[in-house]
């Protein structure tokens, strides 16, 4: 059974439920095609059709990548918490230029070097909680239908032939560029192919390339070759999802040229072409240039994750609208790993007093009382998600708000399980303390935020990252802990205060518990000058 479907049954009791829940919100979404928010109605009730353009596989994939992935993911999510199934299907670009150009200076077959990247692409999407798509098309295994796709469109006289080589006529396309607004001269060849002297018009563009020697080609009716670049996602996604359906998504930068020639191609192919929601997701800005591999100012996903935990940067990515731009920022991430440390450290917490406590909840069958706080709580909680989720994905409002005061009223609960209460009133704390738990996980579940192990796991793991940024093992942190309570003995509170100070701005935050005292990571906090009086102030130097 497809692990997608087998999921979906599993969980459709959990889901029609949710549906019940989320009946007074209107699920609406930005549609980039009318350039404005629209209430999602799919084409067929019940279910959803997904296409969203993936990688192409030369290279290790950046950050930009990474939010495109991470964004879709959160929208695929959410539409399987309303209720829907959903066929979701991402390509992998196996057969391009860069590509090509990449095997010839490695030495490699094309083909296997685009597979090789591949297989580490799902590596870093399986970091990040990214839920494995319906379908991952390759370029190289659908051939056939790009080429019968190519006929088609010749044959209606969209498509000419020119030495091999086919072209898209986008004159005989009247609606070019009503996604983008673009005019046809902003099409002359695009970011991927250079001007061409056999096009009727400059701003045609290739479905079929004529082969070259050293390039992988297949045959076909117009001879040996491979497919444009921007023919492959008309093909597939007509393959896997017919020619109507109703989300395709992809990267800002994908609506012109290559979204729109895909428009063009599939309405050239079938006039009854039809996608009825277009979404795109902003890009990754580094100092406020878009982060891309063509200009060299790129981070890559394990170049960060080999310093920060995927899962804050995860937390770091849909910290910001998916349409917005995103700067990329050392101090956001130090933020996100903090955030989500302080995240599953709470839920910990709760799970280590409640497993202590599972014989004084009863087992009646009766729905749990809450303490009127908790009921509030877990209201807001609600309220908030689903009608900041159904507002065009709004993951950016989230993580504060209701779900921070959740974590606070769990930790407030904590405090009053230490203390003496009656029966009645503890058994309402511990009630309290689950349903609102359970509420927190609920949320993260949906933002792809909920740890594939044990919080305790996570949490080790977040204070490895954090002690690999800092320059240390843990052996340095507790053999300096160990000096520090030695300094605090003979009562030299500045140097205790400055040894604590230096491993806050080093990411390492020192906490007295008792007479114990336990580090965790945080933001790193910048020392601040040492001032020097005024009469002790040295001339300056003259060297």
């Amino acid at each position: 059974m497809d692990p997608s479907k087998q999921e979906t049954n599993q969980n459709k009791a959990s889901k029609t439920s949710a549906k019940k829940e989320t009946h007074e919100f209107q699920f609406v979404v930005y549609n980039t095609m009318t350039q404005q928010k629209e209430v999602f109605k799919p084409k067929i009730p019940g279910k959803v059709c997904m296409y969203v353009c993936g990688v192409t596989a030369y290279d290790f994939s950046h950050l930009g990548h990474a939010r495109a992935a991470v964004a879709f993911d959160v929208l695929y999510r959410y539409l399987q918490h309303l209720g829907y199934e959903v066929t979701y299907v991402r390509n992998f670009t196996d057969v391009d230029d860069k590509i090509i150009r990449r095997a010839n200076e490695t030495g490699e077959d094309p083909i296997s070097l685009s597979d090789r990247y591949c297989k580490e692409y799902n590596v870093d999407m399986s970091d990040l909680q990214c839920l494995s798509p319906t379908h991952e098309p390759r370029v190289s295994a659908h051939i056939e239908q790009i080429k019968d796709m190519i006929t088609q469109i010749i044959n209606k006289d969209f498509g000419y032939v020119v030495d091999g080589d086919v072209f898209f006529a986008v004159d005989k396309f009247p609606n070019y560029g009503k996604l983008s607004g673009q005019k046809l001269a902003n099409n002359r060849a695009g970011e991927r192919v250079a001007v061409d002297s056999r096009k009727r018009n400059p701003s045609d563009f290739a479905l079929w390339k004529a082969a070259k020697p050293g390039e992988p080609s297949w045959d076909s009716p117009w001879g040996p070759g491979r497919p444009g670049w921007h023919i492959e996602c008309s093909a597939m996604s007509a393959h896997y999802l017919s020619f109507k359906f109703d989300i395709h998504g992809g990267g800002l930068d994908l609506i012109f040229p290559h979204h729109e020639n895909e428009i063009a191609q599939s309405c050239a192919a079938c006039e009854e072409s039809d996608v009825s929601y277009w979404m795109h997701n902003g890009h990754v800005t580094n100092n406020n240039e878009k982060m891309s591999k063509s200009l060299g100012n790129f981070f890559t996903i394990r170049q960060i994750t080999e310093r920060y935990h995927p899962l804050a940067l995860r937390y770091f990515l849909i910290n910001a609208h998916y349409r917005s731009p995103l700067n990329y920022s050392v101090v956001q991430l130090e933020g996100a790993s903090e955030a989500i440390f302080y995240i599953y450290q709470t839920l910990q917490d709760c799970q280590d007093s409640l497993s202590q406590l599972r014989e004084e909840i009863p087992n009646d069958g009766k729905p749990a009382r809450t303490t009127p706080d908790a009921k509030e709580c877990i209201s807001k909680l609600c309220n908030e998600f689903q009608s900041k989720m159904s507002d065009d994905l709004s993951t950016s409002l989230i993580l504060t708000g209701a779900f921070l005061e959740a974590l606070k009223l769990v930790n407030n609960l904590l405090t009053m399980l230490k203390k003496k209460q009656q029966k009645q009133q503890r058994l309402l704390v511990i009630q309290s303390l689950i349903e609102v738990e359970k509420e927190a996980r609920k949320v993260l579940d949906v933002l792809g935020l909920q740890p594939p192990c044990s919080y305790n796991e996570i949490l080790l793991q977040l204070k490895e990252k954090a002690l690999t940024r800092a320059g240390l093992v843990e052996d340095d942190v507790i053999r300096l802990i160990n000096e520090r309570v030695e300094v605090r003995r003979n009562k030299d509170f500045l140097k205790s205060d400055q040894m604590r100070a230096d491993l806050q701005a080093k990411g390492i935050a020192l906490m007295d518990v008792g007479t114990e005292t336990i580090w965790r990571p945080c933001v790193p906090v910048q020392q601040e000058p040492e001032v020097v009086p005024s009469g002790d102030q040295k001339a300056p130097s003259s060297r």
